[in-house]
């Protein structure tokens, strides 16, 4: 007879086989081999509540191997998270609480989204920086309301994305030993064995990292689990990787092939291997009343973990009342009151300010309103992306409440951490490089503004306006596909009022933004004279109307382009056409606004030019066919930057020519 710890772990790797089994597609070797791990996490080490899911000193868990979804489903199902069996039986399906891969925002207990592999792995550093921040900021030695564990489990294909690099190697120098990860290592992948494309020493290579490391030999002891974990516990100054031996497909006549990975054991498979495993043949999605008793008892303990964490927090508030208070803001996300009033108005005698460094600015205001909120860092670049919050302290190895993290050259990394610290909540992160290094942060950003993170992250030299570097270092198509990402934010300001005003927006707005910001300086719109303030809220609008009632033409412009359109409005009026000038910071905020208020700014009937120093696909939608854009549709070169803005036609006589071509074409 089974012990009931064997029957458990058969009952969750069979709730997986047969939702795979039934939808027809899914992953169900991950689940037979992974299990096990998934089970001794679950049942015997991690502090959760069924009840109370969104507990905030609850242990972490992600399934950075997204694609063994169906053990996760099958995990939040027996622990009561609300699955149910019908839930089950729908993976896979429309709409369903079950989808291919873990949805962050549609399963309860899903902590994050993943799938594309590497980003759980870096999401959950990303937890554990929010872990350390938020301790270091509120604990006392007898008041410890920030503590719990980070846990993934880990793929071969985890390990080989360059973002696990990365994130490994920021982990093991930040020393996170709260950060405990198990390898499900079953040398296979989907072309094969791991040996074709995969024959490094693991440990070594997580040793050099800094990382505390494991092995357990068979992945179905859960004792040696058990142990492994405990011990990984006790080791404070280190991340933690458990490399688990285990069988992909285990017990399946699929056990240890490629074929076990991405596609269903059929009919006489599923058969076999419940053979195998002395599982009724005859019953699916089948939890056995002894097991149903078993994981409601585990669940039920939970309570129990949250209440005593709420009588530490009663003493905690007795003790120090204001720390609590500060800790409660943090835990709901809600920003205190009146902190907008910390950010700064730039008059109109303010000396032309590039918008990176207004940004900067801006951030140390708004770090004095959000004290326990604001923290983030660069890739290696704060003195260029001023993003350096000054007197916030350097977040490192000490228990100081330090907010300046330094991510150094792993701008990848970077982006999955900040989606971590969002997720994990009690921050608002921000991650800063320069605009052209987005494309190594994509894959982040899709799945930020996929999970609707808070995450901020800003994009300094935006433009060929940055010279020398050249067109290595120089954005032309960034900002167009950042916009094609859907559910993302991008701001392009056009002077440091609008900067300001995008931090009034980011911080505000609750999903992913990103901040477009100049190198070179810009000439300070003064909001005397400007409706900066209030038209930069809704993402496009009139800056400089024309002197008739209605104007012959518009010029759209984003950034740095937008003072020279309203150099150019000038000289198109003393040629005698009249023209509208339209600051466009960021075309999502704008299509949100009512039809009526966007035609009041882009009337049908005006002809269009739009200008940026960017690529001109997707400004048609605004101009029009009959329109026209002054953009880049090719590399940037090395010279000063007012040289390579002057050559490729950033000019006003090019944009006043290209305006009267326009306006000649239409007669």
């Amino acid at each position: 007879m089974k012990n009931i710890d064997e029957l458990c772990v058969n009952t969750l790797r069979f709730l997986a086989v047969d939702a795979v089994e039934k939808a027809g597609s899914g992953h169900p070797g991950m689940p037979l081999g992974a299990a096990p791990m998934a089970y001794v996490l679950w049942d015997r080490v991690m502090r959760h509540n069924p009840a109370g899911p969104d507990w905030f000193n609850r242990d972490r868990f992600i399934l950075s191997a997204g694609h063994g979804s169906a053990l996760l489903y099958a995990i939040l199902h027996v622990y009561g998270y609300g699955l149910t069996l019908e839930d089950l039986k729908q993976f896979r399906q429309w709409g369903s609480k079950t989808p291919g891969h873990p949805e962050y925002g549609r399963t309860v207990g899903v902590e994050a989204t993943t799938g594309p592999l590497g980003q759980g792995f870096g999401m959950g550093v990303g937890m554990a920086i929010a872990e350390r921040f938020i301790g270091n900021c509120f604990n006392t030695d007898k008041h410890p309301v920030m503590d719990h564990y980070t846990y993934a489990i880990v793929s071969d294909g985890d390990l080989m994305e360059g973002v696990a690099s990365e994130a490994a190697s920021l982990a093991g120098t930040l020393k996170l030993g709260k950060l405990i990860y198990l390898y499900d290592d079953n040398h296979i992948s989907i072309e094969g064995g791991t040996d074709i494309a995969f024959t490094e020493n693991v440990r070594a290579r997580f040793v050099a990292y800094g990382w505390h490391v494991q092995h357990v030999s068979d992945g179905n002891s859960l004792d040696e689990i058990e142990s492994a974990v405990k011990k990984a516990q006790k080791v404070e100054d280190k991340p933690s990787l458990i490399i688990v031996r285990t069988h992909i497909g285990y017990a399946s006549p699929k056990q240890d092939s490629p074929s076990a990975h991405g596609e269903p054991l059929g009919k006489e498979g599923v058969t076999a291997t419940k053979k195998a495993l002395d599982w009724p043949i005859d019953k699916s999605f089948y939890v056995p009343d002894n097991c149903a008793a078993h994981f409601k008892e585990t669940a039920s303990s939970g309570a129990g973990f949250e209440d005593e964490w709420n009588r530490l927090f009663e003493s905690y508030k007795n003790v120090y009342p204001d720390l609590a208070e500060d800790f409660e803001h943090v835990q709901s996300g809600a920003l205190p009151d009146g902190w907008e009033k910390n950010v700064p108005v730039f008059s109109g005698d303010f000396a032309p300010i590039a918008t990176r460094t207004a940004s900067g600015k801006v951030m140390n205001s708004l770090a004095t309103a959000l004290p326990h909120f604001l923290m983030g860092g660069s890739g290696d670049l704060a003195p260029s992306t001023k993003t350096i919050l000054i007197g916030y302290g350097d977040f490192g190895f000490e228990k100081a409440c330090a907010h300046n993290l330094h991510f150094g050259v792993r701008e990848h990394a970077m982006a999955a951490a900040v989606n971590g610290i969002a997720l994990h909540g009690g921050a608002l992160p921000y991650g800063a490089t320069f605009l052209v290094f987005s494309d190594y942060m994509r894959p982040a950003l899709r799945l930020a503004a996929l999970m609707q993170t808070h995450s901020i992250f800003i994009f300094t030299h935006d433009s060929i306006g940055l010279g020398e570097d050249g067109p290595t270092h120089q954005p032309v198509e960034h900002l167009m596909s950042l916009r094609a990402i859907p559910g993302l934010t991008v701001i392009r300001p056009a002077d440091a009022n609008e900067t300001a005003v995008a931090w009034k927006i980011a911080v505000s707005r609750g999903g992913p933004v990103c901040l477009a910001l100049s190198r070179q300086k810009l000439a300070v719109l003064d909001p005397s004279v400007f409706p900066v303030l209030k038209g930069c809220l809704r993402g496009a609008y009139i800056l400089a109307d024309s002197k008739s009632d209605v104007p012959e033409i518009v010029l759209i412009a984003t950034g740095s382009e937008v003072g020279l359109a309203l150099k150019a409005q000038t000289e198109l009026e003393s040629r005698g056409v009249s023209a509208r000038v339209v600051s466009m910071p960021s075309w999502e905020v704008f299509e949100e606004q009512t039809g009526k208020y966007k035609n009041s700014v882009l009337p049908t009937d005006v002809p269009m030019l739009a200008i940026e120093a960017g690529s001109t696909l997707g400004w048609w939608k605004y101009v029009g066919s009959d329109g026209a854009v002054i953009g880049l549709d090719r590399f940037g070169a090395s010279a000063p930057g007012k040289v390579a803005l002057e050559k490729l036609g950033f000019t006003v006589e090019n944009v006043v020519k290209q305006a009267l071509k326009l306006l000649e074409d239409r007669r």
